[in-house]
């Protein structure tokens, strides 16, 4: 899984109320294992106190252009220094100055003198981001390679609502984190990936279904786009938030699903599934089946497609991933499946092993190719993803 390990963040933070969320932001960032350095304007640091940024970083905070110290090349030496430069919060006036090329103060001063990606998290009232002015200004960076992330929505510090928040701190991090990214093999790569459980409805209000989270899938499509992939993930019925980047489609059912994978699919160099699809539909009643007068309730079960075997027989130039869950033999029902459904690969897991049932955070299993086997311990989703990824672009480099 990739971090910031290594890595050398430049943080610009200029004068708006969000300012204290780049305090979370730079912490994160140096949890990852990045060096932070953090340049402020002197409205910025009217919000909060040099000294923060100072003690989560273990570096001066930078804001006078003369400083007492005599260093009067500082804006060249740190922007030499950086990987990237992120500045969040972004008011409308530094935006402003960056469109027109204005080095004004240290951290202005600094953007020009700095070559390599920028990426820019605006904050502030909705009238203000809608303005003309401010939309032509964003648009002049864009153009000029900058990279935006945000602004959200919702209640603004004004008490207004609408687009001008400061993205989630999770956006902002993941943007950064594919963005110094090294290029791997999914770099440019669209890569398909689906999610979640199915619900196969029985009437109106009841359906058969099983314990998947997706948590697995969302994983791999995280770690996907930070490897640089173009990733779309079809995703079942989860309560966990779209990742960052990824294009999402929801389904309910196996058949909607197996229409979204169908169309994706042709236009996809990699195909992972990783979703848990019934693989048996109810005969739906309509409406809501009481229970007044019924002792039992026979249910009529019809199959459902293969949407992985399918996937199969129609693939072309596709890598094509599989996940399988045995409750016995499990090598021996995976190099089944490798062969009658033409995978590159397959992933293939015991629920009853420890940490290894649905819902967990953990999981272990084997990784199947059609000639060998890898045995994977115990780990979290995250690395697991990691591993995965690792061997699909294996794979792809082998082809």
């Amino acid at each position: 899984m990739f971090g910031f390990s290594g890595k050398r963040i430049l943080l610009g933070v200029t004068g708006s109320i969000s300012v204290y969320k780049a305090c979370e932001v730079a912490r994160r960032f140096i949890k990852g294992g990045a060096e932070v350095r953090v340049v402020m304007t002197n409205n910025a640091a009217r919000f909060v106190s040099p000294m923060l940024f100072e003690v989560l970083t273990n570096a001066p905070a930078l804001s006078d252009m003369f400083p007492e110290s005599g260093d009067r090349l500082a804006h060249v030496d740190i922007s030499a220094w950086a990987d990237l430069f992120l500045i969040a919060p972004a008011t409308a006036n530094f935006i402003g100055k960056a469109a027109a090329g204005i080095a004004d103060d240290l951290l202005t001063s600094t953007l020009l003198a700095f070559d390599g990606p920028v990426l820019v998290a605006p904050a502030m009232n909705d009238r203000m981001w809608a303005n003309t002015a401010v939309q032509e200004n964003v648009s002049r960076l864009r153009e000029r390679g900058f990279g935006f992330v945000g602004p959200g929505k919702g209640e603004l510090a004004c008490g207004d609502a609408g687009p001008g928040r400061l993205a989630d701190i999770e956006d902002i991090v993941a943007a950064v984190e594919e963005a110094v990214a090294d290029k791997t093999a999914l770099s440019g790569r669209r890569v398909l990936i689906s999610a979640g459980a199915t619900r196969e409805y029985l009437d109106d209000v009841r359906f058969l279904s099983n314990p998947s989270t997706g948590r697995m899938g969302y994983a791999i499509a995280h770690e996907a786009y930070l490897r640089g992939a173009d990733v779309t993930l079809v995703s079942g019925q989860t309560s966990l938030a779209a990742p960052f980047g990824v294009r999402l489609i929801s389904v309910t059912t196996a058949a909607e699903m197996a229409d979204e994978l169908f169309a994706a699919a042709p236009d996809s160099d990699v195909i992972i599934m990783s979703a848990a699809v019934a693989d048996w539909s109810p005969k739906r009643m309509p409406g809501k089946v009481k229970k007044a007068g019924r002792t039992e309730w026979n249910i009529e079960l019809r199959r459902t497609k293969d949407i992985l075997a399918e996937l199969g027989e129609r693939k072309k130039n596709q890598t094509l991933v599989g996940f399988a869950v045995e409750t016995e033999n499990e090598i021996e029902n995976a190099r089944k499946k490798i062969s009658e459904k033409n995978l590159d690969m397959l992933f293939v897991n015991n629920p009853n092993d420890f940490g290894a049932a649905f819902g967990t955070e953990t999981n272990r299993g084997y990784i199947v190719f059609p000639d060998s086997v890898e045995e994977v311990e115990l780990v979290g989703k995250d690395e697991l993803a990691g591993i995965l990824l690792d061997r699909v672009e294996r794979l792809l480099s082998d082809g």
